[in-house]
């Protein structure tokens, strides 16, 4: 399928922004979704953004007007802006693609927003 890595997680303050990168290991023109969840502890996964082929990107309520996806077709590489973070933003934050009705997850990159 598609192999996705992210990066670019990491500690901030809360109201400082962090912007997430995802790699995928093919041409994301073939890709039908692309997004992220984010999970944290004792906490099943949650969408945080999502986006499909021709259509607009959906985004939790709770994140709404503070982060944004992004893409990059030359480079294979979605981006998460987040900005304005809180410290309920703090997650593990995953990619997140379907490819040929399949789907296909990251191995994830930890944000901790904390002062």
């Amino acid at each position: 399928q598609v192999q996705l890595v992210e990066s670019g997680g990491g500690l901030v303050q809360p109201g400082g922004s962090l912007r997430l990168s995802c790699a995928a290991s093919l041409s994301i023109f073939s890709i039908n979704v692309l997004g992220w969840y984010r999970r944290t502890p004792g906490k099943s996964r949650e969408l945080v953004a999502l986006t499909s082929t021709g259509g607009s990107t959906t985004y939790a309520d709770s994140v709404k007007g503070r982060f944004t996806f992004s893409r990059d077709n030359a480079k294979n590489t979605v981006y998460l802006q987040m900005d304005s973070l809180k410290p309920e933003d703090t997650a593990v934050y995953y990619c997140y693609a379907v490819l040929s009705g399949m789907s296909n997850w990251g191995k994830g990159t930890l944000v901790t927003v904390s002062s």
